[in-house]
């Protein structure tokens, strides 16, 4: 399976890369045929940082942003991120400006929510949500609902993977998305057709990587 591995590299800037891993991999609501790898996007300072200077470019001019939300690990590329938004001489409505970083934390219901301190970075606020993926849109859903109740302004939603803008009901803000992974499909469970030809599943996609089966 990971002999198998590629890279694929953003066209435009060919500094980000994301390790992508073909084979047969199910999430808890989804099966598909490539496991892509967003860890060195999140972990690798040099690369968030180029993630985040293109991730800026939307919200360069347009409304003001206060705060942005971090899901999925990626609180390293939302730092830079404020960074790229509050830079001095930029044609930029964010220049100069305090821009918070904040994550959601899980009660013991896995409900997403707030700390009290955190609450005044969120009511009446104008934010982006960053995640790491969006594939079936569960987790989306979740933390767009999370903000809604805790008054939130959402003012764009940005991602490092979108597995299919074109399906979305949210316009997001993609590094990557399946038109960057050759042949990449999702499939539900029951209309897997690696499942209905005899293929066996060779992992299980958890929150921080996949556990083989």
């Amino acid at each position: 399976m990971e002999r198998e591995a590629f890279t694929v590299s953003l066209t435009k800037n060919p500094a980000i890369e994301m390790k992508v891993i073909p084979g047969h991999f199910t999430t808890s609501h989804l099966h598909m045929n490539h496991y892509l790898d967003l860890d060195l996007l999140k972990t690798n300072a040099a690369m968030a940082r180029e993630v985040a200077k293109e991730l800026a470019v939307p919200y360069l001019t347009g409304k003001t942003i206060d705060t942005i939300v971090c899901m999925e690990r990626t609180e390293i590329i939302g730092a830079y991120l404020a960074e790229e938004l509050m830079q001095k001489g930029l044609n930029s409505v964010n220049s100069e400006k305090a821009i918070h970083v904040v994550t959601p934390i899980s009660n013991v219901n896995r409900n997403l929510m707030f700390n009290n301190n955190m609450q005044k970075l969120i009511y009446n606020r104008n934010i982006i949500l960053l995640v790491s993926s969006v594939s079936s849109g569960i987790t989306l859903n979740i933390a767009l609902e999370c903000l809604s109740y805790y008054g939130g302004v959402l003012t764009g939603i940005s991602a490092l993977f979108n597995a299919n803008p074109k399906k979305q009901k949210h316009e997001i803000n993609s590094i990557f998305t399946n038109e960057d992974v050759p042949d990449y499909q999702l499939y539900y469970p029951t209309e897997c057709p690696m499942c209905n030809s005899g293929q066996k599943l060779d992992a299980i996609i958890v929150h921080d990587g996949y556990i083989k089966i």
